[in-house]
Order: structure tokens, then sequence, then C-alpha cells
């Protein structure tokens, strides 16, 4: 009796620690890219994960898209997971985790990777873009300038003639302003200087022409 106690207490301990086992948590793994986490469209890369045990399945995930998964066993410590033909669309977080044979659940998750998918024929599009904005934008404000510069000289003749146009209406209007006051300015009488000009000449002819006094009785005794 003594042996079959103690041979239930050998299987309920063994049995405790296969199932402390399988509730342990495992460690996380780490994640790491080859040749780089940022490449150029269309070639190829490399996702490496790594775990502390061998004989294990990874699991390869991307962030904000659940449908994405990759599963991988392993009789080593480490999986890889290879990207060819890399699309803009590859580009994103990646993490992984793995599992034991004994364990019934994932570990840990790996920190993120950020994979970057760059193209450079979209670059060269957004630099030539760029480069021909800033060229327009240069051929305009040298235009403009050069027809500001081109047509100040003209402006400044123009402004010049008609000041002159100004000046000489405005001595005009003053000399026809004058002669109209001169001309209906009037004595107390009524009788404007023009009018005495001309009855002061008109006195003075008459004057000339009358005979001296005595000229007829000269002309008798002669005779």
């Amino acid at each position: 009796m003594t042996t079959e106690f103690l041979s239930l207490l050998c299987l309920g301990l063994c049995l405790g620690y296969e199932d402390e086992k399988k509730n342990e948590k495992l460690p996380k793994p780490s994640l790491h890219a080859r040749p780089s986490s940022v490449v150029e469209a269309r070639s190829n890369v490399t996702l490496k994960c790594q775990a502390p045990s061998k004989n294990v399945t990874f699991i390869l995930r991307k962030v904000n898209d659940p449908g994405y998964k990759q599963e991988q066993f392993s009789t080593e410590d480490e999986a890889e997971f290879h990207f060819t033909d890399l699309k803009l669309k590859d580009a994103g977080s990646y993490f992984c985790a793995y599992k034991t044979t004994a364990s019934h659940e994932w570990s840990e998750s790996s920190e993120y990777l950020q994979l970057v998918t760059t193209d450079t024929r979209t670059i060269f599009v957004a630099i030539f873009s760029c480069i021909s904005i800033l060229l327009l934008f240069l051929s305009v404000f040298l235009i403009y300038r050069c027809s500001q510069h081109g047509s100040s000289p003209e402006e400044s003749t123009k402004r010049i003639s008609h000041s002159k146009v100004s000046e000489q209406e405005a001595a005009e209007a003053d000399l026809s302003r004058m002669e109209r006051v001169s001309v209906s300015t009037a004595d107390p009488q009524g009788v404007t200087y023009a009018e005495l000009n001309i009855n002061a000449l008109s006195e003075a002819a008459s004057d000339t022409t009358q005979e001296p006094p005595g000229s007829h009785e000269y002309a008798a005794v002669k005779v």
C-alpha cells in the first residue's frame, strides 16, 4: 500500500509539473530584417524571428491586418520569412511569436518591426514636379518684372506730357478769364473801358478834320 501511495504521489507531482509548464508564459522572441528594414520596391527582404528554445512553431503577423498570418515549424531556435518582389502594400509593422510542443498558447509578441518600401520612380517624379513648379514660378516672376521695367519710361513720358498739357490748358483758362474780366469790368455809369477808348479815338479824329477859326476871313481878304 505504501508503494501504491508513493506511485500516486509521483504521478500527481509529474502531472502538476506538466500543467505548470504548460501554463508558463513563454518569453518573447526577437524579429530582425535582412538586409535592411528599408528596401526598394521590387526587391527581396527576409524577416528573421528568433526564440530562446528549439523545436518551436513560429508565426508572423502584421499590425492592422488581422487576416495576415504566416506559420512555420523549425527544429532550430529561429525561422525566416522571405519576401520577394516587394510591393508598396507590403510595407507596415510586423511582429512574431512562437509556441513549443508542450505549450498550448503563443508566447508574447516580439517588438514591432517597421518595414519601409520606397519607390525611386515615385521620388524622381515628385522631385521633378517640384523643380518644374519652381521654374515656372521664377519665369512668371521674371516676366512680370521685365514688363514693369519696360513700361515705366513710357508711363513717365505719358505723365510728363499730360502734366504739360494740363499746365497749358490752365494757363489758357486763366488768360481767357482775365480777358473776360477786363472786358466785362464797367465804370459807375455803366460804360466799359473799351467803349471809353473807342469814344476817345472818335473825338480825336473829329478834331483833326475841323478847320481852324478865321480861315474863311483870311481867304476873303486875300481875294
